[in-house]
Order: structure tokens, then C-alpha cells, then sequence
């Protein structure tokens, strides 16, 4: 009888993840080698100048700035190659169905809970609604065409407004028409909402709210994508 191995999974090293993380930012940014190229000279740029005005002016003097600008400029890249690797992630699921899902769960933060299942579904038209308790109140986020939301939007209001009457009820659609919230600008949306209840509110809110909603798990959730596969991969 074969033993199965205990070993535990082998993580990819920083460099493996580091070019990943490239090469995932470069397949939207085909410009990229040339930013980050940019960068370094920058950061060498400087630190040769610094030394030709610290002294003692020496040879040497100016060789280890110079290597100290390296350093900066490698910083400065990765930091350009991070933000902009979020933002490449942002335009790969853009409009694909579960990406709300996959921000509110990831992106928002201690002070909201929120799920990357949706609390309303229309299999047939894959249009969702998504819900997010926090210290701003009870934000309800439909992704789909405004017309086929409004009944999900307005059932899900309602079974709010039940169990948490005065709480601020915040109504938000994901896609590019007007009034409409991007995708990459969802997070920062619901963050930038003024905190109108404490902790132990937003707990018994989450508390009353579960225990009147409907369970989903057994809807299909829309195929399409899986927003995981898109995120970038991250060095460690």
C-alpha cells in the first residue's frame, strides 16, 4: 500500500513570483520594460549626481551612490510594477461576472465584511447583487444591466431596511453608464463613505441581516470567469 507524502506544497520562490508578477503586469502594459528601465536610470541618475555634490568628491565616493540609486531605482520599480500590476488586474476582469464578488472580499478592509457570493442571482441573465456591512451602513452593489437588478436591488433593500431600520442604505451599480462605479474605483467608493455606526452596531446589523437571508450557495454561480485567476501574483 502506497503512503501518501505529508510534505507540505512547495511555495514558488521571490524571483519565480517576481517574474510572474511581470509578466502578468507586461501582457496589459506591453510599455512596461521600458517604465521600469526608466526607473533605474532615474534612481542611478540620482544617486551619481548626489555624489558629485557630497564629499568627500571621490571616485569611490561616487561609484557607491551611484549603487545606492541602484537600490532606489530597483525599490522604484517594484513599487511602479505593484500598483500598476492592480490596476492590469482590474482591466482583466472588467465587466466579467463575479468580479464584485472578488473586490468587496479582498479590497475593503477591516471595517467592512462582505462575501464573494452573491446574496441575489439571475442564472439566466448572470446579473447579481452583493451586499457589504460596515461602518458606513449596509451597501447593496448590483452587477448586471440596471433594468433586469431592480427587483434583486429592491428585495434585498427590503429585507434590510426590516432587520436595520435606520441604518443608512447605500445603492451602487458596477459597469461604465452614468452614475455607474467602475470596478477599480469599488473599493475605494464604499471606504470613502462616512462611518455613521460603531463596531458592536455593524455586528449586531451583520447578525440580524444573516439570519434573514436566503441562502444562495445552492444558486449556480455565473460562469465565465474566476476572478482569482485573474488577480496579479504577488512576490513574497
Amino acid at each position: 500500500m502506497s503512503s501518501r507524502s505529508t510534505a507540505p506544497e512547495k511555495r514558488p520562490g521571490f524571483f519565480k513570483q517576481l517574474r510572474s508578477l511581470y509578466t502578468f503586469t507586461a501582457s496589459t502594459y506591453s510599455w512596461l520594460p521600458w517604465l521600469l528601465g526608466g526607473v533605474l536610470v532615474v534612481g542611478i541618475a540620482i544617486g551619481v549626481v548626489v555624489g558629485f555634490f557630497v564629499p568627500p568628491v571621490a571616485v569611490w565616493s561616487i561609484i557607491l551612490w551611484g549603487f545606492t540609486g541602484l537600490m532606489l531605482g530597483l525599490l522604484g520599480a517594484m513599487m511602479t510594477m505593484t500598483r500598476l500590476s492592480t490596476s492590469a488586474m482590474y482591466k482583466k476582469i472588467d465587466g466579467m461576472p463575479g468580479a464584485t464578488g472578488h473586490v468587496i472580499s479582498t479590497a475593503l478592509g477591516r471595517n467592512w465584511t462582505a462575501s464573494d457570493t452573491p446574496v441575489g442571482i439571475n442564472p439566466k441573465t448572470q446579473d447579481a447583487v452583493y451586499r457589504v456591512i460596515g461602518r458606513g451602513g449596509v451597501v447593496i452593489i448590483g452587477e448586471g444591466a440596471r433594468g433586469r437588478l431592480t427587483r434583486l436591488i429592491s428585495d434585498e433593500r427590503l429585507k434590510v431596511q426590516r432587520v436595520a431600520s435606520g441604518v443608512p442604505v447605500a445603492v451602487m451599480y458596477v459597469g461604465h453608464d452614468e452614475g455607474d462605479v467602475a470596478i477599480a474605483d469599488l473599493a475605494k467608493t464604499i471606504k470613502a463613505l462616512p462611518k455613521k455606526i460603531d463596531r458592536a452596531t455593524m455586528a449586531a446589523i451583520i447578525k440580524r441581516v444573516d439570519s434573514v437571508s436566503q441562502s444562495v450557495t445552492s444558486l449556480p454561480i455565473p460562469k465565465g470567469i474566476d476572478p482569482m485567476k485573474a488577480r496579479a501574483p504577488r512576490p513574497r
